[in-house]
């Protein structure tokens, strides 16, 4: 394998796993806005917060990610979804909560 193309193949691993930390980041953050919307007394303002943040990094996240090459992009997507499957079956109902968030 060529330099040329070892580069590349370590620049798509790279996007791949900037969308895994993306989409932790992402629904992890959902997850933590849940436990606590629940005993807050303005859910409402925590949920439209939380919203706006994690849209803010995810969606700069992937323009920097991008740069402007769709192949990243796709790659970075992919990990995106992955990690929203991977949090989904951590905080599965049944399932132990984290131990860093007290669920009231």
């Amino acid at each position: 394998m060529n330099e040329a193309k070892l580069t590349e193949a370590i620049t798509l691993a790279l996007a791949w796993l900037a969308g895994v930390v993306l989409g932790g980041i992402f629904f992890g953050g959902l997850w933590v806005t849940v436990v606590m919307g629940v005993s807050s007394k303005r859910p409402a303002l925590l949920f439209f917060a939380s919203l706006m943040l994690r849209m803010s990094v995810t969606l700069t996240g992937f323009y920097f990610v991008a740069g402007q090459h769709a192949e990243r992009l796709l790659l970075c997507l992919l990990g995106f979804i992955m990690a929203r499957f991977a949090i989904t079956r951590l905080t599965r109902k049944g399932g132990k909560p984290c131990a860093l968030l007290p669920i009231r």
